[in-house]
């Protein structure tokens, strides 16, 4: 599904002549080729799942984040406006992020049906939140979460 959307997108996009979208979603459609071709070394020869994209998608966002933060204490605000921008367009894909008490609620759900009682189950909690909610959350800020709500037990 995502993939499609990629492709709408990128034609959408040349159409109305949106240079920055053109060349992100490009940028986008190039490290998808690059992970289909990694997995296939694992034996998965139709692409990568649309958990491992939205995955992709999670971590250009953080590369585009740092991009920018460097360029902004470089005294390089053009270039800085150039990752926002692309980091927007990548953020189009993603579903609705989740608010904090939805994480919050997500990640006591979890914990409950899993019986997860010590910091030991940190792992199998957090592999469950990124099945459930791939795309919908940032994984740092909720291992930090999980982390507390299971050593507060």
């Amino acid at each position: 599904m995502l993939r499609t959307r990629f492709n709408e997108a990128l034609k959408e996009s040349m159409r109305a002549k949106e240079m920055r979208a053109v060349s992100t979603i490009r940028m986008i459609l190039a490290a998808l080729k690059d992970r289909d071709i990694a997995a296939r070394t694992r034996g998965v020869t139709d692409g990568i799942d649309e958990a491992e994209i939205m995955s992709m998608l999670q971590g250009l966002i953080k590369q585009r984040n740092e991009s920018a933060a460097m360029y902004e204490q470089g005294g390089r605000p053009e270039l800085a406006e150039k990752e926002r921008e692309e980091i927007a367009v990548i953020e189009g894909f993603l579903p609705k992020q989740m608010s904090e008490e939805e994480v919050t609620a997500a990640i006591s759900a979890i914990v409950g049906e899993l019986g997860a009682s010590s910091i030991k189950d940190m792992g199998r909690v957090m592999a469950e939140l990124k099945a459930r909610h791939a795309g919908q959350m940032d994984f740092a800020k909720a291992g930090g979460l999980v982390k507390q709500s299971l050593s507060g037990k």
